[in-house]
């Protein structure tokens, strides 16, 4: 779920664009706007026109499982959060529309799906994800649209039937944009904000995202990843974390004052001290590369540059790890000589519980030291709530911010953030998301005081 760090970390120190050099362009955000609306509405009719009748029991028995699946739990097993390949695939298999449908087509697929992974131990998805974005005020670009293909999956090789399995897990990506002059990913630099309005949407391409090894042990009290990682799935997560699914702004889908790597080789290990108390703790390039995987495993031994983290927290149980979270990082990154970025290190507070399942309040606070973090200081709060039995959720953040001098010199004043989504679980496959993002006092852009940004995104999973 990383945004690649070349896009952040190193910000180049450039003056704001002056206003009478700004392009608008509001004769076009309607139509992109209504574009990349006919684009959901598409993946809603691509499924919609497929024949539907009742669900059966089978299928009533994993949609009545789900609730705790869509609270950002899940019964995956292995130490990555909603956003891991385990986690996605958990969440996606048991998701609830707002429609019940059991169209044949579907639901054969679905069942060859569950037939290979009970004869063979493999699990797999993909999705495709469409985002579109409009600000109202920008430096240069005011709008942004990119869609992300995934393919992503694991095999369970080693004691299958146990709780102690050997797992390859994989995710590929096609990262692009969809008819505008820049992607989302980019729309933050454009309207003068020091941060993101969205994570993962770039233009990076094809990219391997993950490629590694997951080991149980002791009846999974000890688990540990190597390969090619994201150590986003598995640092300082909490229930609304998934990019794809929950928040669009980096200041809710992660941590901006930890200076996460890209994808490369690395590992990590957790252990469940207690049913209660657990750490994790883990190495990364800090030079990760997924357009370039080979690179990034060469750069692992020779640059030996590494981001280091370690974690402890408290859980309410293991079905419940990610809702009901209390933890406390901390991380260091060593200096990226070629990069030109200094080493640095820092702390993470996480607080997040689910009440009555529906109401899902979280409190994140980050201090940093520079490393290359994109902020050095963040409180964020804010509450999920889940509606009924279906998959729907909302969203409300609010974030205060101190942009890092590290990355982009001094003299930078505070900002805020606030963000409103609601996801609309239309079908098992497909979600729409409309979200409001209101950027106070942009700390790259000093002569606008308010920009709101206005978001729809889709997801189509199968």
């Amino acid at each position: 779920m990383q945004p690649f760090a070349d896009t952040f970390i190193v910000v180049p120190k450039k003056a704001p664009i002056p206003h009478q050099k700004r392009n608008r362009k509001k004769g076009c955000q309607l139509s992109k706007f209504l574009c990349t609306g006919v684009v959901c509405l598409l993946m809603l009719g691509a499924v919609w026109a497929l024949p539907a009748s009742v669900q059966s029991s089978e299928t009533k028995k994993g949609l009545d499982a789900a609730e705790a699946t869509e609270q950002g739990n899940g019964s995956a097993l292995g130490i990555g959060g909603p956003a891991s390949v385990p986690g996605q695939l958990d969440k996606d298999r048991e998701a609830k529309g707002a429609v019940s449908l059991r169209p044949d087509l579907l639901e054969r697929y679905f069942g060859f799906k569950k037939r290979v992974e009970d004869m063979h131990g493999f699990s797999f998805g993909f999705d495709y994800n469409a985002l579109f974005q409009a600000a109202t005020d920008s430096l240069g670009e005011d709008t942004a649209a990119g869609g992300v293909l995934r393919a992503f999956g694991q095999w369970s090789l080693v004691n299958r039937d146990s709780e102690n399995t050997g797992t390859l897990v994989y995710k590929v990506e096609n990262r692009h944009r969809l008819g505008t002059d820049i992607a989302p990913k980019d729309l933050g630099d454009e309207v003068g904000y020091a941060g993101l309005t969205a994570v993962t949407f770039s233009v990076a391409g094809w990219v391997l995202t993950n490629l590694y090894w997951s080991q149980h042990f002791l009846n999974n009290r000890l688990a540990f990843v190597a390969g090619i990682v994201d150590t986003t799935d598995y640092l300082d997560v909490y229930g609304l974390v998934n990019p794809w699914t929950n928040f669009n702004n980096y200041a809710f889908t992660t941590n901006p004052t930890i200076p996460a790597p890209d994808q490369g080789l690395g590992a990590a290990v957790r252990v469940m001290l207690t049913d209660n108390i657990y750490v994790v703790s883990g190495i990364a390039d800090a030079n990760g590369d997924p357009t370039d995987p080979g690179d990034s495993v060469n750069s692992f031994f020779s640059d030996a540059e590494f981001f280091t983290h370690i974690e402890v927290g408290w859980v309410s149980s293991w079905d419940r790890r990610f809702s009901d979270n209390i933890h406390l990082t901390a991380w260091h990154a060593d200096e990226r000589k070629q990069a030109g970025v200094s080493d640095g290190w820092g702390l993470a507070f996480s607080f997040s519980r689910l009440f009555a399942d529906t109401w899902e309040p979280f409190f994140r606070a980050g201090y940093s030291e520079d490393g290359g973090a994109l902020w050095e200081r963040s409180i964020s709060a804010g509450i999920g709530y889940h509606p009924g039995k279906k998959s729907d959720i909302l969203g409300v953040g609010l974030n205060w911010s101190r942009p890092s001098e590290d990355t982009f010199g001094p003299g930078l004043d505070d900002q805020y953030t606030a963000e409103v989504y609601y996801r609309f679980q239309l079908l098992k496959v497909l979600s729409i998301t409309p979200d409001v993002q209101v950027l106070l006092n942009p700390a790259l852009n000093p002569d606008e005081d308010v920009i709101f940004v206005f978001g729809l995104r889709g997801r189509i999973s199968f």
